[in-house]
């Protein structure tokens, strides 16, 4: 069975265990197996915990085909920074990259509730004179169009969820659209 790295800052949620647990499920029904990074044993109690899940992530990411990015605002206007350097990572392997989003405001919009933003010589800046990036997109360009041309758009919803960390919805698009791309589509269905 074909194997999709699901990447993204579930891994912080209280519940993480049982969203990677539906995840896999959900990648399962559609005949693809999906590597959640909780899935490595890793004993946090040891002086390098932080290099082997590392090397443990990095490790499903080259096992894996294709991932599915979770590029859901995270602890600020934009993703993940680990999600985002995986991203990055698939992308320049060559491999599918698919990506989805809870929240789909522009990114412009999302900084505005942080901080301060305003007009000047024709573009936005943030309180610290910044340019904030304003093309319309849901997050940086560089991650919207390595999903663009590595793999498929970002999945957006039409409007937030009510609960942007549980809501699988969006996932489940990408999963479907693996699915179809790798050639597993109906695989696994019952």
């Amino acid at each position: 069975m074909t194997k999709i790295y699901l990447a993204g800052p579930d891994v912080f949620l209280p519940d993480a265990v049982e969203i990677g647990r539906r995840k896999a499920e959900i990648c399962a029904r559609h005949g693809l197996i999906g590597l959640y990074p909780l899935d490595n044993a890793i004993d946090l109690t040891t002086r390098d915990a932080s290099l082997g899940i590392f090397r443990s992530n990095e490790a499903m990411m080259i096992e894996a085909c294709a991932i599915i990015a979770n590029l859901t605002p995270f602890r600020g206007p934009g993703a993940d920074a680990g999600t985002v350097y995986e991203l990055g990572f698939m992308a320049g392997r060559g491999k599918l990259c698919l990506g989805y989003c809870n929240d789909p405001a522009p990114y412009a919009d999302r900084v505005r509730k942080f901080t301060t933003v305003e007009r000047q010589d024709g573009r936005l800046v943030d309180t610290d004179g910044l340019t904030v990036e304003d093309f319309g997109l849901s997050d940086n360009l560089m991650m919207i169009h390595a999903l663009d041309l590595h793999g498929c758009a970002l999945v957006t919803p039409r409007q937030a969820a009510a609960d942007r960390w549980h809501d699988l919805a969006a996932f489940e698009t990408c999963v479907r659209m693996a699915a179809g791309r790798l050639g597993t589509a109906g695989a696994g269905m019952s």
